[in-house]
C-alpha cells in the first residue's frame, strides 16, 4: 500500500507533525436505519482519531443504494466539495463504507484530497500499532487482499488504461505485472505466516496443562487495564481503538492455584473480511482457551450491540461454547452518566442488582459488574473467576487432589 494511503505514519518517525483534518461520509439506507448511521459514524470518528485524524464535519445522506460511480449523489458531492473548498486545511474525506477502485479514482479527482474508506482506516491503524512479526505480517497480508482488487483506483501510474491510439497494449501488460506482483506477495506472507503459526503453536505446547482464561470484547472496553489489574504486569492501555493488537499472555497465580491468562485484540463492527481472515492464527489463543471473560463496557449507549458482535465473532470462531464470565466494566461511568444525584446508596445498589438480574435472565451467563479503573468489586471477580478456573481443573484432572 503506498504511503498515501497511511494515515499517520509519520508518528512512528518521531518527527513532529501536524495533525491532520478530515470530513465523514455515511450513506442511510433501506437496511440501515439512520441512528445506526449515527452510531457507525459515531465510532469512525473515534477510528479517525486514533489513526491521527480531526473530524471537522460529518455528511449523511438518504439513498436506495450507493451511487456506482461516485457512492454518494451528485448533489451531496457538490456540497461536500464546497466545504472543503472552504476550509483548506482538510486534506481527508473518509467514507464509512468500502469503496471500489472506480470510486476511490473519481472522488480523489474530483474532492481533491485523499480517500479513505473504512476498511482501509482499521488496517492502517492495525499497521501502526502492530508490534511483533506475526501482528505485522497479519497486517501486510490483510492489506494486499484489499489492494488486490482495487490496483486501477489507487495506483496513478494506471490512469493510461483508456483504449484509443497510444494507450493500447503496454497498459494492459502493466495492469498485469503489477497484479502479479501483489499476487507473488500474498503467496509469500503466507508462507511466512504459516512458519509463524508453527512456532506459536510450539509455544503453547510448552506452557503445560495449565488452565487458559482468555478476555475477549468489543474494542476499547477495558481488557487490557483489567490484564494489568487481575495479571499485576504492564501490558499497554490507552483509551483508543486498537490499543492492543498483539495478543498478550501472562501467567498468574493466585494463592497456589496457576493458571493462563491471555489479552487479545478487541473485536468492532463491520470489521474487514480479509482483516478477519489474516487474524485467525492470532485469536487461537481464544479458540484454544478454558474460560472466556467477555468484559463490556456497561457506560457505552450501545453495548447491547456490542455484546451481540462479540458474540457472532465468537461464533464463526467456533468459541461460543465455552465456559463464560460476563464482565460488565465501567460502572463508576455508567453512575455518572445515567444516576440523579440525589439518589441515597440504598437505592443506587438496588438499581445495580437489577441491572445485573436483568443481565443474568437476558444472556444466561454468570455475570460481575465492576470499574477497573476505581479497582471496583475486583474482589467478586476474583473470587468467581477463582472457583471457575477450579472447576475447569477439577473436570480436566478428576483423579488428582488440588490443595487450591
Amino acid at each position: 500500500m503506498s504511503d498515501a494511503w497511511k494515515v499517520g505514519k509519520e508518528k512512528k518517525k518521531g518527527i513532529a507533525v501536524e495533525a491532520e483534518y478530515c470530513v465523514l461520509v455515511g450513506v442511510i439506507t433501506k437496511e440501515v436505519s439512520e441512528a445506526q448511521v449515527m452510531e457507525y459514524l459515531d465510532e469512525l470518528e473515534f477510528l479517525a482519531s486514533t489513526a491521527g485524524a480531526v473530524t471537522r464535519k460529518v455528511f449523511t445522506q438518504k439513498m436506495e443504494h450507493p451511487n456506482v460511480k461516485s457512492f454518494i449523489g451528485p448533489g451531496k458531492l457538490d456540497e461536500i466539495k464546497e466545504f472543503i473548498d472552504r476550509n483548506e486545511d482538510i486534506t481527508l474525506a473518509i467514507f464509512d463504507d468500502d469503496l471500489t477502485g472506480k470510486q476511490t479514482g473519481y472522488l480523489e479527482e474530483y474532492l481533491k484530497v485523499k480517500i479513505v474508506d473504512r476498511s482501509t482506516l482499521i488496517l492502517d491503524i492495525f499497521a501502526e500499532r502492530a508490534q511483533t512479526a506475526q501482528a505485522k505480517t497479519q497486517v501486510e497480508l490483510a492489506q494486499m487482499q484489499y489492494l488486490l482488487p482495487r490496483l486501477r483506483g489507487l495506483w496513478t501510474h494506471l490512469e493510461r488504461q483508456r483504449g484509443g491510439i497510444g494507450m493500447r497494449g503496454p497498459g494492459e501488460q502493466e495492469i498485469e505485472t503489477d497484479r502479479r506482483i501483489v499476487r507473488d506477495k500474498i503467496s509469500v506472507l503466507k508462507k511466512k505466516l504459516e512458519k509463524i503459526d508453527q512456532q506459536t503453536q510450539t509455544q503453547r505446547k510448552n506452557r503445560g496443562e495449565l488452565i487458559r482464561v482468555a478476555l475477549v470484547g468489543y474494542t476499547n472496553v477495558g481488557k487490557s487495564t483489567l490484564m494489568n489489574l487481575l495479571s499485576k504486569s504492564e501490558v499497554f492501555a490507552e483509551n483508543k481503538l486498537f490499543a492492543t493488537l498483539d495478543t498478550t499472555v501472562r501467567k498468574v497465580v493466585w494463592d497456589t492455584m496457576p493458571f493462563l491468562l491471555s489479552d487479545t485484540v478487541g473485536f468492532i463492527r463491520k470489521l474487514p473480511h480479509h482483516l478477519v481472515e489474516s487474524f485467525k492464527s492470532t485469536l487461537d489463543e481464544v479458540r484454544e482457551s478454558d474460560i472466556l471473560v467477555h468484559v463490556v463496557d456497561i457506560s457505552h449507549p450501545q453495548h447491547e450491540d456490542h455484546i451481540m458482535t462479540v458474540q457472532h465473532t465468537l461464533h464463526d470462531l467456533g468459541a461460543s461454547d465455552r465456559t463464560t464470565l460476563m464482565v460488565f466494566n465501567k460502572v463508576d461511568l455508567y453512575r455518572e452518566k445515567y444516576f440523579d444525584d440525589y439518589l441515597d446508596l440504598g437505592t443506587k445498589l438496588e438499581i445495580m442488582q437489577e441491572i445485573k438480574d436483568k443481565f443474568n435472565n437476558v444472556y444466561n451467563y454468570p455475570n460481575v459488574l465492576i470499574s477497573a479503573t476505581q479497582r471496583e468489586n475486583i474482589d467478586e471477580l476474583r473470587a468467581r473467576l477463582t472457583q471457575m478456573i477450579a472447576h475447569e481443573y477439577t473436570i480436566r484432572y478428576p483423579y488428582q487432589v488440588k490443595t487450591w
